[in-house]
């Protein structure tokens, strides 16, 4: 029986409407990239709709241990986390939707 790999790659995305100026917004989530690689991130994209400046798309590449990837919800009870989000919730005021998607592209 094969072994399960050690770390599985994951894209985070996070969809939402800036409420205020958009300029402000992708400032503050930049900001947030540091706190993105203590995480695992790898890869960090802020994309904003040409045709609607207050939507944008957050991307974030990460690795995660297999074990912690098949109990996400225990990083989420996780106090520096939880702080984190937390702040962000405020922030984005219902705002936002997360996803997180596995490439297959191949």
């Amino acid at each position: 029986m094969a072994e399960p790999p050690s770390d599985v790659k994951r894209v985070l995305q996070i969809r939402m409407r800036a409420l205020g100026d958009p300029a402000q917004v992708i400032t503050l989530i930049r900001s947030a990239a540091p706190f993105y690689r203590t995480i695992g991130g790898t890869g960090f994209r802020v994309l904003q709709n040409v045709d609607e400046p207050a939507q944008l798309v957050i991307e974030i590449e990460y690795e995660a241990a297999a074990a912690l990837e098949l109990s996400r919800h225990k990083l989420a009870s996780d106090p520096m986390v939880r702080t984190f989000l937390q702040g962000w919730r405020t922030i984005l005021a219902g705002s936002a939707d997360m996803e997180v998607y596995q490439d297959v592209t191949g």
